[in-house]
């Protein structure tokens, strides 16, 4: 029989005690390089509740002007 090998679960990083805020450079990473949108979470590991709110903080380096909202 074939053996079935199931990926590895990525860890959410902020669960982990990783901090992220609009002012970080850190940020950026959470944002897909081509057009500016926010990386679903199957993409970047992180679980429900830090990902809506690293979606807030992605809005408020926007509206600052941190980021921009398209490229």
């Amino acid at each position: 029989m074939a053996e079935y090998r199931r990926k590895k679960r990525k860890v959410c990083q902020l669960c982990a005690g990783k901090h992220v805020t609009y002012k970080d450079e850190n940020i950026k990473k959470y944002v897909s390089l081509d057009k500016g949108k926010i990386l679903p979470r199957r993409i970047t590991g992180t679980c429900a509740e830090h990902q809506r709110y690293i979606a807030g903080e992605v809005k408020k380096a926007r509206f600052i002007a941190l980021l921009p909202f398209v490229k």
